[in-house]
């Protein structure tokens, strides 16, 4: 699928992974809708509506259908939605029975809402909004998605119960996602990031940094934003890519902790 002219949609756009995106789509002549928070588009600086460098910016929460789909009405505004990157999600950690009792029972569900099933209102919404557009092209394709996993899915570490969990049903959902969706000529897939140099590392140590570095075999260095932003674009271009999880780590295997 070409990218230039074509409406793109991009979730957690304001930071890290997202924001990466937006610009790199934004940059190959996409007409990007960058979608945050409101509190995550105050802390960059970014005021909704508001557009420069390619990218508008919206304001919407992805846990609640009605926002996602006034963000996707208003994208719509600039022509049919054809691409989606979800990049927004959270980070959660603590174990099962720890040294302050039990896992807390709200944080986990606030973590599969927030990963899984705001995965999941995305992607619905999307599709429901490419299905109603014109085919691209001889195939039938209306448009792509692309969600975002992570290898906690299928090495989670200790305190990763809550992560794993929700990236795990991400990975999950992609093949059903696919075929289901084949029918309306949209294309499934996600991208599964090792260790990403972003917001969402938080603040660690020098040390800590040179001990994450040394776990990754090649390159021996944390993935770059921008790394996870060129997976993206390849992954809504290539149109016989469809239903798989690719993971972007390096060759890294995580260890238990």
């Amino acid at each position: 699928m070409e990218l230039k002219d074509r409406v793109a949609l991009v979730t957690g756009a304001a930071s890290g992974l997202g924001r990466s995106t937006a610009d790199h789509l934004a940059a190959l002549g996409a007409r990007v809708f960058g979608v945050d928070l409101p509190a995550g588009l105050e802390r960059a600086g970014l005021q909704p509506g508001a557009e420069a460098s390619g990218i508008t910016w919206v304001a919407a929460d992805i846990t609640d259908a009605a926002s996602v789909r006034a963000a996707i009405a208003r994208a719509g505004e600039a022509g049919p939605l054809r691409a989606v990157v979800h990049c927004a999600g959270v980070l959660a950690t603590g174990r099962i029975v720890g040294r302050d009792g039990t896992h807390d029972f709200d944080a986990f569900s606030r973590t599969i809402s927030i990963n899984l099933n705001g995965s999941f209102t995305v992607l619905a919404c999307a599709a429901e909004a490419m299905a109603a557009s014109e085919p691209l092209d001889d195939d039938g394709q209306r448009g792509a998605v692309v969600l975002t996993a992570s290898i906690a899915a299928y090495e989670g570490q200790v305190g990763q119960i809550a992560y794993s969990a929700s990236k795990a049903g991400v990975v999950g959902m992609v093949l059903p996602a696919a075929r289901d969706l084949a029918q309306h000529g949209i294309r499934v897939n996600a991208i599964a990031p090792g260790i990403v140099e972003t917001p969402m590392l938080g603040e660690v140590t020098p040390a800590f940094k040179e001990r994450f570095e040394a776990s990754v075999p090649f390159p021996a260095r944390l993935a770059r934003p921008q790394e996870y932003a060129q997976c993206a674009a390849a992954l809504l271009q290539y149109d016989y890519i469809n239903g798989e999880t690719l993971r972007l780590d390096a060759a890294l295997r995580l260890a238990p902790r």
